[in-house]
């Protein structure tokens, strides 16, 4: 028999919180990159390998929106495919995170290209974007959750780059800067949605192992990253 039992709410919240600790701003690769250990290439690497998760960003979030019944869910959670395609040329995330490439003297197009993309960063992005697709709308939300910890690693991600990277234009640094903002937001409403829907033992053990799954994506992608790029 399947049991329903109603579980706390704060101690849902705190299983869910607990993931900061395998959160990617813990990979050793991320650690270096905040004390200004990485190179010149380095740096480009990760960029341009990131941008293979900026971009997948909005057909994960589509997804969502596709297998989601909520009207209200579904317009507020649209500003996500906003905040990274823009409404105009020039504007969004994505656009943003081009600028930081050639900030760091990457060209728009071997980003776009995909030419530096390493395999096990595209398997990773690509089971992200599957997840949202073919997993229970509420669990691809709940996936989304990291960014309950990603206020804290803009913040250390923009020190860091301002103290031990100016050779990198200030300018580039702008989609760090914007979600500083964004990020409490979507994540504000994504343990809302949440919350309200994982009422179960059962649906709340599902959320937190699709937290856990994107955390294991995160990790996987630096994992990648940092063989890709030695020191």
């Amino acid at each position: 028999m399947t049991t329903t039992t109603r579980t706390g709410a704060a101690d849902f919240v705190e299983a869910l919180r607990a993931h900061s600790r395998r959160y990617h701003d813990q990979h050793p690769f991320h650690v270096r990159m905040n004390a200004g250990r990485l190179s010149r290439r380095q740096i480009r690497g990760w960029v341009a390998n990131r941008f293979y998760y900026q971009e997948n960003i909005p057909r994960k979030d589509a997804a969502i929106l596709s297998n989601c019944p909520d009207l209200e869910v579904r317009r507020r959670w649209i500003r996500r495919i906003v905040d990274h395609d823009g409404t105009a040329a020039g504007e969004g995330g994505i656009e943003a995170w081009l600028r930081l490439g050639e900030a760091t003297g990457l060209t728009r197009e071997e980003i776009r290209d995909h030419r530096h993309l390493v395999p096990g960063v595209r398997f990773a992005v690509d089971a992200y974007v599957n997840f949202a697709r073919t997993r229970p709308w509420v669990e691809a939300v709940a996936s989304s959750l990291t960014e309950l910890f990603a206020p804290d690693l803009m913040a250390a991600r923009l020190a860091g780059f301002e103290r031990w990277y100016p050779w990198i234009d200030p300018e580039g640094l702008a989609y760090f800067r914007a979600r500083l903002e964004q990020a409490p937001r979507d994540c504000e409403h994504a343990l809302e949605v949440v919350t309200t829907h994982c009422l179960s033992a059962e649906s709340q053990a599902r959320a937190v192992d699709a937290l856990s799954f994107k955390c294991d994506v995160l990790w996987s992608q630096l994992d990648a990253i940092d063989q890709a790029y030695p020191e």
